[in-house]
């Protein structure tokens, strides 16, 4: 029986996030499905659409293996492209990585833009306006990535492929992280960033994600995107905002998921994830709220057992037992939705990643504890009107107008923590200065 008024709340609450896990749980398997069908059939898919492509990769400061990167963006196996690589300034670290491997492939065109400081928007939207204010009539699409992560041979030509409809504004890879030394802020970050990848799937209703995306050039000049850019701090969000608001699709493609290195201290990850989280909220206000509310729910129905419990046999109740059975299936089914992104890391990484397993396993056991860190990040999100991206700190004011407040000069290249290190640095139209490689020149 029933009998405390805590006790029936708390089973309100919990029944929700009982509807809720099941439903992550039966979309996320949904996911897999539909990943495992589009990879499966990738070797016999040759598309037919294969429009003329410019590559933009904004670099901003060392990544973490920055070269091997950038050099299968050099390698694709799509000959219809060229690449327009962005920096801030000629003093970017980047820049040497950059010509180095320029000098490597003489035979693919490829540019170096210097965008120049941004004042009134993320540095990235401004290396992003820089580079697309005039483009040259042979371009068809417009595909974007980021520095940070590393496509395989076939990505761009699998990004391309899905833009071949006219309802399709717009097409989405995602990151999935590959940790390079077991640590507790690698794997928290490893657990977040899976949890969301495992929410795209079929339809046409999902974000942009900024570092691998693609969109046709008529659909980005009829829905004005730069104009949308324009004083923002987020190029990827806007876009879908965009896109959705003018009746468009953003389609997922699974192929177009990129291993993402990942080497954070936990000063790092909370700094990532808060900035994350920051953005969200002010770019992507319902699904912010959406987020919060299914974590409310969860830590609710999880952490609030045991005290329900605790509270029922100390007040005599008869169902003490009843909460833990509660929490019990709510932790079951979130064991088995890790398990399913365990098997979606198989799929994307396709290869031996030492610390990959654990990751996985830290992600599935621990979720109680993944989803009460992220209710509290979401949470600190609401109170953060500064952050600092990549050696700036920006302040975010009324309607998503982004302000620069302080600028970090560039450090040396930092000592490798495992291997190849690097820091993890992420509304007028700028004028440019263009560097044209001699072999792309004409």
């Amino acid at each position: 029986m029933i009998d405390s008024p805590w006790l029936a709340a708390w089973l309100v609450v919990a029944v929700l996030a009982a509807v809720q896990t099941v439903l992550l749980s039966v979309y996320v398997w949904e996911h897999r499905r539909f990943a495992r069908r589009r990879l499966s059939s990738l070797p016999r898919h040759v598309p037919s659409f294969r429009p003329y492509v410019a590559l933009f990769a904004p670099c901003k400061g060392y990544d973490l293996e920055l070269g091997h990167n950038l050099r299968p963006l050099f390698e694709q196996d799509y000959e219809r492209y060229e690449l327009v690589f962005i920096v801030e300034s000629a003093d970017d670290p980047a820049v040497a990585v950059i010509e180095e491997l320029r000098a490597s492939f003489p035979g693919r065109k490829a540019r170096l833009i210097i965008a120049g400081h941004s004042e009134r928007c993320g540095q990235k939207v401004h290396n992003l306006l820089a580079a697309t204010q005039r483009l040259a009539p042979q371009i068809e699409v417009l595909a974007f990535v980021d520095s940070d992560a590393r496509p395989r041979r076939d990505w761009l030509r699998h990004l391309v492929s899905r833009l071949n409809r006219p309802n399709i504004g717009a097409a989405t890879g995602y990151r999935w992280f590959v940790p390079l030394r077991p640590s507790l802020a690698n794997y928290v970050l490893y657990s977040l960033n899976a949890a969301a990848a495992s929410l795209l799937g079929t339809g046409g209703h999902h974000l942009v994600w900024g570092g691998s995306w693609a969109v046709r050039r008529d659909v980005f000049e009829h829905c004005n995107l730069r104009r949308a850019w324009m004083g923002t701090l987020s190029d990827d969000l806007v876009a879908a905002r965009v896109l959705h608001a003018a009746g468009l699709q953003v389609r997922f493609e699974p192929a177009c998921v990129m291993a993402s290195p990942l080497d954070h201290t936990w000063r790092e990850t909370a700094r990532f994830v808060n900035r994350q989280y920051t953005i969200g909220r002010c770019y992507a206000p319902l699904r912010w709220a959406l987020a919060c509310y299914g974590a409310a729910v969860e830590v609710l129905a999880v952490w609030g057992a045991p005290v329900i419990a605790a509270a029922q046999v100390l007040g005599g109740g008869g169902v003490w037992y009843l909460p833990l059975i509660v929490a019990g299936f709510q932790y079951g089914w979130s064991f088995y939705r890790g398990l399913l992104r365990r098997e979606l890391a198989g799929l994307y990484l396709r290869g031996e990643h030492p610390y990959v397993k654990r990751a996985a396993l830290f992600d599935a056991c621990l979720a109680p504890l993944i989803t009460l860190l992220h209710l509290a990040w979401l949470a600190r999100s609401l109170c953060t009107q500064r952050l600092t991206w990549r050696g700036i700190t920006y302040r975010l004011c009324q309607g998503g107008r982004a302000e620069v407040v302080a600028r970090r000069p560039f450090a040396a290249q930092p000592a490798a923590r495992n291997g190849n290190g690097g820091t993890r640095l992420g509304p007028e139209a700028p004028q440019a200065v263009v560097a044209t490689s001699a072999s792309a020149a004409g």
